[in-house]
C-alpha cells in the first residue's frame, strides 16, 4: 500500500494531527465482590482509594496510581482470565514482592522473556486479574 510502511518495520514518528493522544487516563477492571477487592488492592498493593463522582450510582472504587486511575467495577460475574493485564511501575520490586507475599498472596516472576533493566513479576487479584510490577532490576 501506498504510505503504510512494512509490517515489520516500525514508525516511532509523533503524531501531530488527529487524536494526538497524551496518556492514559484510567484502565476499568470488573471485580465480583467490591468489598474483597478494595481490602487486596488497599492492604496487599497499598494502593490509595479515591472519591468517585456522585452522579455514578453503580458499584465499583478508584485507585489513583501516579497520573492514572484503576477503576474497579462490580459485576455479578468476573472476566474470562487471559493475558491480559495492566502494570505498575514500583521503585523496589523485591520489596514490592516480599510485601504481597506477606499476605501469603502469591506471585509469579518473569524471567522467560527479560527486559533489559527490569525485573518484574505478575500477581492475581482475587477475581484472576491479571496485574504485573516491574521495576528496576539488580543491575539497574
Amino acid at each position: 500500500m501506498i504510505g503504510r510502511a512494512p509490517r515489520n518495520s516500525v514508525d516511532f514518528t509523533p503524531v501531530t494531527t488527529g487524536i494526538a493522544a497524551i496518556y492514559i487516563e484510567h484502565v476499568a477492571i470488573i471485580v465480583t465482590d467490591l468489598n474483597r477487592s478494595r481490602d487486596f488492592y488497599a492492604k496487599v498493593l497499598g494502593l490509595t482509594e479515591v472519591a468517585r463522582p456522585e452522579s455514578f450510582d453503580f458499584p465499583g472504587a478508584w485507585y489513583q496510581i501516579g497520573s492514572t486511575c484503576l477503576h474497579l467495577l462490580a459485576k455479578p460475574a468476573k472476566d474470562s482470565e487471559s493475558p491480559r493485564h495492566f502494570c505498575i511501575r514500583v521503585k523496589d520490586v523485591k520489596a514490592a514482592a516480599e510485601h504481597i507475599e506477606s499476605f501469603d498472596w502469591p506471585i509469579r516472576w518473569e524471567a522467560k522473556y527479560k527486559i533489559i533493566g527490569i525485573d518484574r513479576f505478575f500477581v492475581y487479584d482475587p477475581d484472576g486479574n491479571r496485574i504485573e510490577l516491574q521495576g528496576p532490576d539488580d543491575l539497574g
